[in-house]
């Protein structure tokens, strides 16, 4: 009886120690993965918690900002009248929709130079597929169903009937 006594107590041990060690894994894993999503404005405010956190910052990429050298890419991010120099380093190239004026999220960390040194890089499509402020959106085009083998037709537009 002692010796299964034995047995079951090194069983548990091990499982709780095989526990143990996934529950570390996956609590360093959640913290190396988590970023934080923050504004220019609220980067410039954070102070010495800025170059310890992995951070996401949005911008528009500022027109002839983007100097590329080699795999590296230095551009400037603007949100206002604020503006933010970033150094890209990623494993991939920057996407095609990463141009001039296009929205870009970088990810990356603060560096004590002032220069985000980003690691991710995402950018949406520029504003030039954008309709223009102040015009109005193209009317969608009118809809006629057809009923009782053409006698009547619906238009959808006007909501009434014609013969």
């Amino acid at each position: 009886m002692p010796s299964e006594t034995g047995r079951y107590l090194k069983f548990g041990s091990v499982t709780v120690l095989i526990l143990l060690s996934l529950a570390y894994l996956a609590y360093t894993g959640v913290q190396d993965s988590k970023s934080y999503y923050v504004t220019i404005k609220e980067l410039n405010g954070m102070g010495n918690d800025a170059y310890s956190k992995r951070l996401r910052v949005a911008g528009n990429v500022v027109p002839g900002s983007i100097k590329r050298s080699g795999t590296r890419v230095d551009f400037m991010l603007k949100e206002n009248d604020l503006t933010l120099p970033v150094s890209y380093t990623g494993t991939e190239a920057p996407p095609d929709t990463f141009k001039d004026d296009s929205q870009a999220l970088a990810d990356g960390s603060f560096g004590r130079d002032g220069i985000f040194h980003a690691k991710g890089l995402q950018a949406k499509c520029a504003s030039k597929y954008a309709p223009a402020p102040g015009t109005a959106p193209p009317a969608a085009p009118t809809k006629s169903m057809t009923q009782n083998g053409g006698s009547q037709r619906q238009n959808s537009a006007a909501g009434g009937m014609a013969n």
